[in-house]
């Protein structure tokens, strides 16, 4: 969408923010604001909630109706907001470790309860603002402060875990699509029902450094070769030609379930 200003929808007393250089998670926040835009909701009626991480300090620079909330707690918040003042939009933003990890609970039970609500999952495979350890979505193999020998353990599959709770939208963008990446967010919110969108992320100050991965620039492009968008049937709209048996897997990217709620 051209000639958005984003500046209208940010506190500008709260910048420059403090996100690193190449930190994808900027790029969610303005594919966001498109979102919004494009679905022309109503401010004074949408409300963001964020748990702790780098991803959850998103809310604080939208000038709007916001909530930070306590460690993996930001879909319990969200749910009793919802339930309360039905007539809300209500988004949460939070991230792989805030809300895979010590809020994964919550994760299930929303997406069992199946609450008009959208939440987006930021995955940078990392805990970036407490020093670089292994979030639960850490590839085997991946450097951390936590596993320097590099992670034993398989890595979450978000948005699997969304679609066996009961969540009736799943789906998943990339940092490196941002445009397609606004149709999948505008996409959520308009369902009626849990959204979750887990969206690919980068983290170059560690995950990156750590894994020798470059800058941001540079995790874009990794990150664009493990593409493998579906479609709403799960089918691919293209492939990506035989997998070499070394790295990660392809992300499919997408919407990858959708049900009536």
């Amino acid at each position: 969408m051209t000639g958005i200003e984003y500046r209208d929808r940010l506190r500008r007393q709260m910048l420059p923010h403090i996100l690193c250089p190449g930190c994808g998670h900027g790029i969610v926040l303005k594919a966001l604001l498109r979102a919004a835009r494009s679905l022309e909701l109503d401010w004074d009626r949408t409300v963001f909630v964020a748990g702790i991480g780098c991803s959850s300090r998103l809310v604080g620079y939208i000038d709007g109706c916001t909530l930070h909330t306590t460690h993996g707690r930001a879909l319990t918040f969200a749910t009793g907001m919802k339930l309360a003042r039905p007539e809300l939009t209500v988004i949460v933003i939070t991230g792989d470790g805030d809300g895979l990890a010590i809020g994964g609970n919550h994760l299930i039970h929303a997406a069992r309860r199946d609450v008009d609500l959208t939440c987006l999952l930021l995955n940078n495979e990392t805990y970036g603002m407490t020093g670089g350890q292994a979030a639960p979505t850490a590839e085997p193999g991946a450097i951390s402060t936590t596993t320097p020998g590099g992670a034993r353990e398989r890595s979450f599959d978000a948005c699997a875990l969304a679609v066996a709770a009961g969540a009736s939208f799943v789906a998943r963008g990339a940092t490196s699509l941002p445009l397609e990446l606004d149709g999948l967010i505008a996409r959520g919110i308009a369902h009626r029902g849990f959204s979750f969108l887990e969206i690919a992320s980068d983290c170059p100050e560690y995950f990156g450094r750590y894994n020798q991965l470059g800058r941001g620039p540079e995790m874009l492009q990794l990150q664009r070769r493990r593409l493998d968008e579906v479609d709403r049937t799960l089918r691919a709209k293209r492939s990506l030609g035989s997998r070499r048996a070394e790295g990660p897997p392809p992300l499919r990217t997408g919407v990858l379930h959708e049900r009536p709620a």
